[in-house]
């Protein structure tokens, strides 16, 4: 089925949790309902292999079934985005893999090595497009330190469809996108909380987590942002405020463990995290967590 990719990119980019068993390796089974839920919602992009998914803690060999597996589920209802990175081989493999098992495009993780230099950066997509046989990527960027004229470069290499803008630097995102073609999709990388903020320099669409819980009320935060209704978009953050507190607490370090011991709360286990990522929650985040719950009939 063909999809809109340029609605899909500035609509929900909802980033799926990576389910494992009481061993400690993958189930993807488990994420099927979690999956139904977010599309049945509307969740325009299930995205497979990104950070909420613990990208960093899979060996090459799980992410590559992970993608094939969550692109059976979601089994044509939605594009799919598949996120690629780590060394240069492993996200040439991944992105091969990605492009058969029909991801609709990829997500570039920001390379973590110590030694990234802008230039070699680009080298390091065009590989990747040219192993994926020309798929659209998105740029994950997660540090703007690279500056706007890289930034630009990175923007002007040949299947580059846009960027997810994951640094809390809404200036330097307005710089970028004006330095950039127009044509460049610019998507809120830090989930709902910092749509607003960046929806006013002129980002579209969000990157979420809470769509593997509560997928509708990123909906709602979502239909607001579009219709301009930034006072109601703003009252419906509130709402999600202690789920995100308690994500970004300890260094986010519980950022996935949040969401897991929410789905675990809520009868959808898909196992705990991997180290190092905190596990479980403390007394009192787990106490702010199930209060959340609570409140808003979600357990």
């Amino acid at each position: 089925m063909a999809h809109d990719l340029d609605t899909a990119l500035t609509g929900i980019s909802g980033i799926l949790v990576t389910p494992y068993d009481d061993q400690g390796d993958l189930a993807p089974a488990k994420l099927q309902p979690v999956i139904d839920h977010a599309v049945r919602a509307g969740v325009h992009m299930p995205v497979v292999n990104g950070n909420t998914g613990e990208f960093y803690a899979l060996t090459t060999d799980e992410a590559v079934t992970m993608v094939h597996e969550v692109v059976a589920m979601v089994g044509g209802r939605a594009p799919v985005l598949a996120g690629v990175g780590r060394g240069l081989r492993d996200a040439c493999r991944l992105a091969g893999d990605s492009a058969k098992a029909g991801a609709t495009a990829l997500m570039i993780h920001q390379p973590p090595d110590p030694f990234v230099s802008p230039r070699g950066t680009v080298d390091y997509i065009r590989a990747i497009a040219d192993a994926s046989g020309g798929l659209p990527m998105m740029l994950y960027l997660r540090n703007d330190a690279i500056g706007t004229d890289n930034i630009r470069a990175l923007c002007e290499v040949e299947g580059v469809k846009g960027v997810k803008w994951a640094t809390p630097n809404p200036l330097r995102l307005a710089e970028a996108k004006a330095a950039c073609d127009p044509s460049i999709v610019w998507v809120g990388g830090l989930a709902e909380v910092w749509a607003p903020a960046f929806y006013a320099v002129g980002a579209r669409g969000f990157t979420s987590g809470l769509i593997n819980i509560w997928p509708e009320h990123s909906m709602a935060i979502h239909a607001a942002l579009e219709g301009g209704d930034y006072a109601q978009a703003n009252r419906l953050i509130r709402r999600m405020k202690p789920f995100e507190d308690v994500r970004a607490e300890e260094m986010n370090g519980t950022n996935v463990t949040g969401v897991k011991a929410a789905l675990q709360a809520i009868g959808r286990d898909c196992g705990p995290t991997r180290a190092p990522s905190a596990w479980p929650l403390t007394a009192a985040q787990t106490r702010t967590m199930n209060d959340f719950l609570a409140a808003n009939d979600l357990t």
